[in-house]
């Protein structure tokens, strides 16, 4: 079994390498890393000769003076090689580095060295390196006017804000997941490249993009339909939308009766998409779930009964509660990577409708069991 560590463990790309590595992939045993490793030689040299395979990932993206993102970025490569010499390591390290090397910014010239500086390690001390060369990457978690300016148009369409194009370029992207599985791809051949070209799985205009977040809004975030997701770039952006919703403030949302003398009328779900949706009861004291996925859109929907449905983003320990009750029917929608469940809090059934954008499929259920 390999053991891998992840400097950046805790960063956009890095918590999900973290979590896929620990979800999928039994042939693979994570060495956890901290940031604080960095300064303090005893405790990175233990981490690195724990380690089989390295991905290097600690880096600063954005800051008003470039000298520092230079400066930094290369006092972090530094400070890895120091250990891997002290530790005597023959580790494979994989590094990642950016399209942006062409360009002539400090960023790019920063990311271009680091890496040469890593092969030029492994040239004099028989270890492997693998450096990546990684478009504009976006997905869940990405940390607003930092990672992407997918993170920062979501961000502020979910926060009130109005986003502005500058440079209505186009842009090539990968969806974090993907890249993810490249460079899990890369760990398992073993072989060392100096260059690997991480291909994009998109091409878009930035106005392309804004547009399709625009919609977003108004259809899903204001209206709480799901929109039309007309192909897997798409479904990608919709979910890395729907992260950076405030859950708390958001949910749950409630849905508009119409009433007459007959009874009441409720529009559940208005869909652009397809999907399965089922119904339960749930009798008192019974709690259902405790799952996440890291593809699905779910929602759940009270409309009888009062549950309390519970949220938690993995590898943390924030419970979000929220309380229903079917007297003003209402739903909350699943997010990605949260793990959640639905209890019964009344005296008497809970009736709850579930959708789920894909039908169940039991060889590839995208459904895995943790408490919240």
């Amino acid at each position: 079994m390999k053991k891998i560590g992840i400097t950046g463990q805790n960063g956009f790309v890095g918590q999900h390498l973290y979590n896929t590595l620990g979800l999928f992939f039994e042939e693979f045993v994570r060495i956890d890393f901290q940031k604080e490793y960095f300064e303090d030689e005893t405790q990175l040299d233990a981490f690195v000769s724990k380690c089989d395979v390295i991905v290097h990932l600690a880096a600063m993206n954005r800051h008003e003076n470039q000298g520092v993102i230079y400066e930094t970025n290369l006092d972090l490569v530094e400070k890895l090689l120091n250990s891997l010499k002290r530790a005597k390591s023959k580790a494979h390290v994989l590094i990642s580095s950016s399209t942006q090397e062409e360009r002539d910014n400090l960023y790019g010239r920063s990311k271009l060295e680091g890496r040469k500086a890593i092969v030029n390690w492994a040239n004099e001390n028989g270890g492997k390196v693998t450096g990546l060369i990684i478009p504009n990457v976006f997905g869940a978690f990405g940390k607003p006017f930092y990672n992407s300016f997918i993170a920062t148009f979501c961000y502020q369409l979910t926060n009130g804000g109005n986003p502005k194009i500058d440079n209505d370029a186009e842009v090539k992207l990968i969806y974090v997941q993907e890249l993810v599985m490249k460079i899990i791809a890369e760990i398992r051949s073993a072989q060392s490249q100096e260059e690997v070209i991480v291909e994009a799985t998109s091409t878009k205009k930035v106005s392309e993009v804004l547009a399709l977040l625009n919609d977003f809004k108004i259809k899903y975030f204001d209206g709480g339909e799901i929109p039309v997701l007309k192909d897997q770039f798409e479904h990608n952006l919709f979910n890395t939308y729907r992260s950076y919703i405030n859950h708390k403030e958001h949910y749950p949302v409630k849905f508009v009766q119409h009433t007459d003398p007959r009874g009441a009328f409720v529009e559940v779900i208005r869909l652009g998409i397809g999907g399965q949706c089922s119904f339960s009861t749930t009798v008192p004291g019974i709690t259902r779930g405790n799952h996440y996925h890291t593809r699905k859109i779910e929602r759940f929907a009270v409309i009888k009964g009062k549950a309390l449905i519970q949220l938690r983003k993995i590898n943390t320990n924030e419970v979000l509660d929220f309380y229903l009750d079917g007297t003003e029917p209402a739903y909350v929608d699943m997010p990605i990577w949260y793990t959640h469940n639905i209890k019964n809090i009344g005296d008497e059934e809970l009736y709850t409708i579930f959708w789920i954008d894909e039908p169940f499929n039991p060889e590839d259920s995208d459904t895995y069991f943790l408490e919240v």
